[in-house]
């Protein structure tokens, strides 16, 4: 049960609509139950991340025909710890202008993030929000660890090239 919110915003993530990723949590904390036995203390994280991760898939295979494709009509964001920070969004904010500022940047990355294709988007969101090793990650993903580093590398590039251009059209 520790490991729920972790398991949460990587559904919230990963299916794109809350209320779907509670549907499809109550499923995977089924399977967990299920599967307990087999889960060892020192990978217990990965482990039900893993059966998460399974769970999301499982459902949007099911729900091919029915999925929006795009963004705009649905926002995972708006679940308390679903949200993708950074460091750079950090520190004291003190008045009105600079709160907003802030708020603005913080959804635009989420924005971003939630742009990203789902195998650069799960290995971003297992790695910065859940700060998972890359072994962790490759467990959870099934691929080798360096293909974890390669589709890391290639999310953060797209992100910072996405925000460069934005930056170029402010």
């Amino acid at each position: 049960m520790p490991h729920v919110d972790a398991a949460f915003n990587l559904a919230a993530w990963l299916v794109r609509n809350p209320a779907d990723a509670e549907d499809v949590m109550q499923d995977a904390m089924l399977r967990a139950y299920r599967f307990f036995p087999s889960c060892r203390e020192d990978t217990a994280r990965a482990w039900v991340l893993r059966i998460v991760r399974n769970a999301c898939y499982d459902w949007l295979a099911a729900k091919r025909g029915h999925v929006v494709v795009g963004f705009a009509d649905v926002d995972p964001l708006d679940t308390d710890g679903a949200r993708f920070t950074a460091d750079v969004f950090s520190g004291p904010a003190e008045d009105p202008e600079s709160i907003l500022l802030r708020e603005n940047r913080r959804d635009l990355l989420n924005a971003m993030v939630a742009a990203l294709p789902e195998e650069f988007r799960e290995v971003l969101v297992l790695r910065e929000m859940e700060e998972l090793s890359y072994k962790e990650i490759a467990d959870i993903v099934g691929i080798p660890q360096g293909t974890v580093m390669s589709r890391l590398s290639r999310a953060r590039a797209m992100l910072m090239r996405d925000w460069k251009a934005r930056d170029d059209h402010s």
